[in-house]
């Protein structure tokens, strides 16, 4: 059986251009590299959550967007999105809508292209790749205010900071 290569990672620089490509697992400490994410509300303006896999090298069990990935060679930030959606939750033919771009400089660092999606499902309703995501729960924006603050070791470091750009009314640390 032939040996099938994984596509490589986008390497960028300060600036989110493309400088080079490296292999899963071989990024040096000081390499940015590009993310896609899917915010997903529904019409009650909840907003939907991943559980990170507990096998996850980086921040298992936490708590982050519905669907996010690293974006490989070849892709742009939306083929990525648009992938990882139909990959992680099942969902076909969607057309997410350009949300802000971050950058992340933490122990990883990175440019995050978020995109939302307004869907009405009920979590039944999604079909979670169940390696990469341990659960999925639609919260509102109070309940999650509120585990931000008393709980935030539950989610990706992150989190913080996508909360108030998604919800600035809604001051996590008030």
């Amino acid at each position: 059986m032939a040996e099938t290569t994984k596509p490589k990672i986008i390497v960028v620089d300060e600036n989110d251009k493309i400088i080079g490509h490296k292999n899963r697992g071989t990024l040096k400490k000081e390499d940015i590299y590009r993310v896609s994410a899917l915010w997903i509300t529904n019409s009650r303006d909840e907003i939907l959550l991943a559980r990170r896999h507990h096998t996850k090298s980086h921040h298992p069990r936490k708590w982050g967007p519905a669907v996010a990935g690293t974006v490989d060679e070849g892709e742009t930030y939306e083929e990525n999105i648009i992938k990882e959606a139909e990959e992680e939750l099942g969902l076909k033919n969607i057309k997410p809508s350009l949300g802000p771009k971050t950058k992340t400089d933490n122990e990883f660092h990175n440019f995050t292209q978020s995109y939302t999606l307004n869907i009405d499902k009920e979590l039944n309703e999604f079909k979670i790749q169940e390696d990469e995501v341990e659960e999925i729960k639609w919260f509102s924006p109070d309940e999650l205010k509120k585990e931000l603050q008393e709980h935030p070791e539950e989610f990706l470091p992150t989190m913080k900071k996508y909360f108030e750009l998604f919800f600035p009314a809604l001051n996590v640390n008030n």
